[in-house]
């Protein structure tokens, strides 16, 4: 198995678009209603606004290839962008999804490790992430990976309101 991760640009709009929305529904479509899911898929991942996340210099897609297909992508933020006031020593992981066919095979610890990477070469002392308290799986792995919760928010899926855990990881 040959593992890459790369940038992405403008001209992946239309595969980032693709993969955003075939790996939340994978995540989130047996627990959710589906008008809620079309509700947030159709806001979340319109071609418009992804061009306006992707133009953001505070904030930086990545897809991770296995061999050659798409399995996965990132998403970090940083300053401004980042979807809670949490300053300027701060990197936000907005979204690390790995497609239901390539999970457990650490595809998501080379995106993890690429955010730290990033974070790093930033010089952040924290990074921190909201992540749905019914994500269990994903819970697991971002406490192996030294998170702790350290507080909540809402997260609106459609009309519905859901708590999101903030867990955050200080960086030595």
């Amino acid at each position: 198995m040959t593992v890459n991760i790369k940038r992405c640009t403008l001209e992946d709009l239309q595969n980032l678009q693709e993969i955003g929305c075939e790996t939340f529904n994978e995540t989130f479509k047996h627990q959710n209603s589906p008008e809620n899911m079309k509700a947030y898929l159709e806001k979340a991942f319109h071609l418009t606004q992804l061009e306006k996340e992707l133009s953001n210099s505070a904030s930086q897609f990545f897809f991770v290839y296995c061999n050659i297909e798409i399995a996965g992508y990132l998403k970090v933020n940083t300053d401004e962008a980042q979807t809670e006031k949490m300053g300027d020593e701060s990197l936000e992981i907005e979204r690390i999804y790995i497609k239901n066919e390539f999970q457990k095979h650490g595809l998501g610890k080379y995106l993890f490790n690429k955010a730290m990477e990033i974070a790093k070469e930033l010089n952040k002392k924290k990074i921190w992430l909201g992540v749905w308290e019914k994500n269990e799986n994903a819970i697991v792995f971002y406490k192996k990976m030294g998170f702790v919760q350290t507080g909540a928010h809402s997260f609106y899926m459609g009309d519905e309101e859901q708590t999101d855990l903030i867990m955050t990881k200080t960086l030595l």
